[in-house]
């Protein structure tokens, strides 16, 4: 189907409404959902996996949470003004790497999109409706897919 031009201004709207919140909490609270749905998921992070410390107080999740959660949402909001997903920082290259090399799978990816949407959720309340979902949903599957399709093309070289 792809990004409608209506979806993305749903992801583009809520993203800046979401930016004016605090992105570390919001951060926070998606890395927590991801380790709520899955706690297994703690061992595929260096910084979490010898750790009882909670995900709040722990630095090193603060910064990667801020930092995967932004390049999520900030590649969402370029799909179709790139036509393509744009990372920023990085490249989709070493994404596909380090997600091939962490042992991440398909259901990994559906964890991550289920605490995302429910952090976008929360952080628009009354503002999320069925549509917002659909959009950031379409966005997720998007940048998944391009992680994926890397992941692939280094396990086959």
């Amino acid at each position: 189907m792809g990004f409608t031009d209506k979806q993305e201004a749903l992801v583009k709207d809520s993203w800046e409404f979401m930016k004016q919140d605090d992105i570390p909490q919001l951060s926070l609270r998606f890395f927590s959902l991801i380790l709520e749905i899955a706690p297994a998921a703690k061992n595929m992070f260096s910084f979490l996996k010898d750790s009882d410390e909670l995900p709040q107080n722990n630095p090193k999740l603060k910064a990667h949470a801020v930092k995967v959660f932004k390049m999520t949402c900030e590649s969402a909001i370029q799909l179709r003004e790139k036509r393509e997903v744009v990372v920023g920082e990085t490249t989709l290259k070493y994404l596909g790497s380090i997600h091939l090399q962490k042992g991440v799978a398909d259901p990994h990816f559906e964890v991550v999109k289920e605490a995302l949407l429910r952090t976008v959720e929360e952080a628009m309340g009354k503002k999320w409706k069925d549509e917002m979902k659909e959009a950031w949903g379409e966005a997720y599957d998007q940048l998944a897919a391009a992680i994926k399709a890397e992941m692939h093309a280094e396990a086959a070289a």
